[in-house]
């Protein structure tokens, strides 16, 4: 199983749109307090859109709460810039739960964290030069549908037929 985590995110529109790419990859998502907004918030609500009855969300108090709950046996990636390994040279289809976790969207992951976890960094590839960062939510689409291709898609629908299929 997959998890997506996100350590304090700040703009609600991204945790929306992550929650959205969660419902339709039956991916848990972790929410790491504090929040920079409300779980009410409208924003939050238009880019989940009709799906949060679709996620399966659990909310951490902080990190070291998130760190207890994490099972021993899973395998936790912290999603930063900063990082020497590429998210691609990682096997994600060896049985185990994946938790990838993101940092908060002005700040990132805490420095010490990823210190203290230097070997559970991975980066995606970008040009540096034209820009700080990607955006949070493209990220996660990103590093989850990675995994779930080198899983074969588990649970999800590689075709389906529409009643106005555009295609038909």
């Amino acid at each position: 199983m997959n998890h997506i985590v996100l350590f304090e995110p700040e703009i609600p529109a991204n945790t929306g749109n992550i929650a959205r790419t969660c419902a339709a990859t039956n991916t848990p998502l972790h929410l790491i307090e504090p929040l920079g907004f409300s779980t009410d918030d409208k924003h939050l609500k238009r880019a989940g859109l009709d799906y949060w009855h679709s996620v399966d969300i659990t909310y951490h108090e902080n990190l070291e709460a998130f760190l207890k709950a994490l099972p021993s046996e899973a395998h936790l990636h912290l999603i930063t810039k900063f990082a020497n390994k590429v998210y691609s040279e990682v096997n994600f289809n060896d049985g185990a739960d994946h938790y990838f976790m993101f940092g908060k969207e002005t700040k990132g992951l805490p420095e010490s964290f990823m210190r203290e976890n230097e070997e559970k960094c991975l980066r995606i590839p970008m040009n540096d030069t034209h820009v700080r960062s990607l955006n949070l939510s493209n990220t996660a689409a990103l590093i989850i549908y990675e995994a779930l291709r080198q899983q074969a898609f588990p649970g999800l629908e590689l075709s389906h037929h529409y009643e106005n299929d555009k295609l038909d």
